[in-house]
């Protein structure tokens, strides 16, 4: 008997999920639908190693340089953690339900910021948290419930001191660039806040180095955590591309502009232009358009058609510039690209020589740029690194740079159409004109209204210089005393005294003492003349040497080895700082906001 066909199912077959892909990792359809929309493609390698393993409850140690896609690797895993759990927009008076904890207040902006985009479709409630910030408006939030605080670790001691931050409902906390933070002076603080929290949270840290310090970080806090890596791989100089190579150093609210200069400059016959999402893409290119360059996007949302369109108009040469993702730039393959252009620094270094890879064929000479936030220092040493060699750190072109290099191209435009035929019916207009004007100067008239034909709607202003931050050389573990102490400049356990010994910041701190040359944090010391700042404010206005050292690093910019001793009195405060910062902290200081106050900020005249 042969048995009867079994029934149909009728339920409709699910998708198949693409390998790889955001959806292979688990996340849910919500944040899956608000990746796609905002353009990304195909998660990074931490991302990939990172999400599956927090979104099961795991803590996770990871090892992975700036920029790598780490905030989104430990973002989504928190908003779906607190969606599953009825937690979004639901925190409830005074409760916060996800910590993460950031150097600068930089990063606190810019995490929450992502945070805020990752979860805008599920009614996420974030709030960054940072000094120089009102504290009123933090007060406010914090009282009527936020989700998920992004804040730097001084900022959270000071809440939590006031009771105006609780811990008791946090399920996740998240250390991003722990080694910064160690490197700034946070390791007590973040012990405070580490404690404060509830025992069964998850945890996550992420930093770029693991050294002996994070590991005892992590051994106390962090539970059988998952163990992720991503580390450039090294080249040899025989698998790198043979291509000019720049790097611009330029603020991120100066790229665009920076971009468009750097192509009026450079004239390029074919520029291929990566950026990061699909989003960042069309904007440029439209942005790029609307500065006279032709210019096209190419994405991963764009159909066939349109794809292969703009694909065949870049072969052509009808299009100066292409700009386009990763993924959508993998297929193609175009031997005339005289310039590649990195709009965002990738995170892999093994993607940076792929990308740069594509120009300089076939005997050509080809040119790569790459734009570069000071933040993005370590991705500029990951690559040099991976490719072992030094990148040229180039200048933004002024004003006067583009109006010259404008004036050369209208004098070889003009060159070549003397050589041409074809002008002999234009002489009717210039021989009137020679019975009255010199030769010279109807040419020179003809050319500035050529000049003022050709030139832009867009007013060209100076582009503020930027600078990379002074390279921090690792800091040694405590030496001893209780656990979790900083790492403080002046030697660890505390701030130091002249004489090397412990400040305890009882008594008076004595004058007429000239400045010492402060040791640097491997225990060097630092070479050059060293200058003594008063800071208007001391132990009775709450101030830590903590305060000064995140202050300082935040405002202006400076690394732990460019801050000496600290020295804390009842109504003021004394910092050791080299001289070729003084000025430039004194500056910054004055405007920054310390434990909620703003402090008269000088050389100190008994030095």
């Amino acid at each position: 008997m042969i048995d009867p066909a079994p029934a149909p199912d009728p339920r409709p077959l699910a998708p198949a999920v693409e390998e790889g892909s955001f959806a292979s990792l688990g996340l849910d359809s919500a944040l899956l639908t608000t990746l796609e929309g905002l353009g990304y493609e195909e998660p990074t390698p931490v991302q990939r190693e990172a999400i599956p393993p927090l979104l099961a409850g795991r803590d996770v140690l990871a090892e992975a340089p700036t920029g790598t896609g780490k905030t989104a690797a430990f973002a989504l895993p928190i908003l779906q953690r607190l969606a599953a759990g009825g937690g979004l927009g639901r925190a409830g008076e005074g409760r916060t339900l996800a910590l993460v904890l950031v150097p600068t207040r930089e990063l606190a902006m810019q995490v929450a910021e992502a945070v805020h985009r990752y979860g805008r479709g599920l009614d996420a409630h974030v709030l960054p948290i940072y000094g120089g910030q009102a504290i009123g408006q933090q007060l406010r939030a914090l009282k009527r419930g936020v989700d998920v605080v992004v804040a730097t670790p001084g900022r959270a001691v000071d809440h939590l001191t006031r009771g105006s931050l609780s811990f008791d409902a946090v399920e996740v906390v998240v250390l991003d660039e722990a080694d910064e933070m160690l490197d700034m002076g946070f390791a007590e603080d973040l012990e405070t806040l580490l404690t404060a929290t509830p025992p069964g949270r998850q945890t996550a840290l992420f930093s770029a180095t693991i050294s002996s310090t994070i590991a005892r970080i992590a051994a106390r806090h962090l539970r059988e955590p998952v163990r992720v890596a991503v580390r450039p791989e090294r080249l040899s100089r025989e698998e790198m591309p043979r291509v000019r190579q720049r790097v611009y150093v330029v603020r991120g609210a100066d790229k665009l502009a920076a971009l468009a200069r750097i192509l009026d400059l450079e004239d390029p016959a074919s520029a291929l232009v990566f950026a990061r999402t699909r989003v960042e893409v069309d904007d440029l290119a439209e942005a790029l358009a609307g500065r006279g360059h032709d210019a096209a996007a190419l994405h991963g949302g764009m159909s066939q058609e349109q794809r292969d369109r703009v694909m065949g108009r870049f072969r052509d040469g009808a299009l100066d510039v292409l700009v386009a993702t990763d993924v959508a730039a993998r297929g193609l393959d175009i031997e005339h690209v005289s310039h590649v252009v990195n709009f965002d620094v990738p995170s892999d270094p093994d993607m940076y020589i792929h990308r740069i890879g594509r120009t300089g064929r076939m005997g050509r000479e080809g040119v790569a740029i790459t734009l570069l936030e000071p933040r993005e220092h370590r991705l500029l040493r990951n690559i040099e690194a991976a490719t072992r060699t030094k990148l040229e750190l180039a200048t933004i072109p002024t004003v006067a740079d583009l109006r010259e290099r404008r004036l050369e191209l209208l004098q070889a435009g003009l060159r070549e159409r003397l050589l041409e035929e074809g002008l002999e019916r234009y002489r009717g207009v210039v021989e009137p004109l020679a019975d009255e004007f010199d030769l010279v100067e109807i040419a020179l008239a003809a050319v500035s209204l050529l000049e003022g034909a050709n030139a832009r709607d867009v007013e060209e202003v100076e582009i503020a210089p930027a600078t990379l931050p002074v390279d921090r050389p690792p800091r040694p573990a405590p030496r001893s005393g209780r656990s979790g102490s900083a790492p403080w400049p002046g030697g660890a356990g505390g701030p130091a005294r002249p004489g090397g010994r412990p400040l305890t910041g009882r008594g008076p701190v004595p004058s007429n003492r000239e400045a010492p040359q402060a040791p640097m944090s491997n225990g060097r010391r630092a070479s050059g003349p060293w200058v003594r700042l008063y800071v208007g404010g001391g132990r009775r206005a709450g101030m830590r040497p903590g305060d000064l050292v995140g202050a300082i690093a935040n405002e202006a910019g400076l690394p732990g080895s460019a801050i000496g001793a600290i020295q804390i009195a009842d109504s003021f405060s004394l910092v050791d700082v080299t001289d070729s910062a003084a000025d430039r902290v004194i500056a910054a200081l004055r405007g920054a906001t310390i434990r909620g106050r703003t402090f008269a900020v000088h050389r100190d005249r008994d030095a």
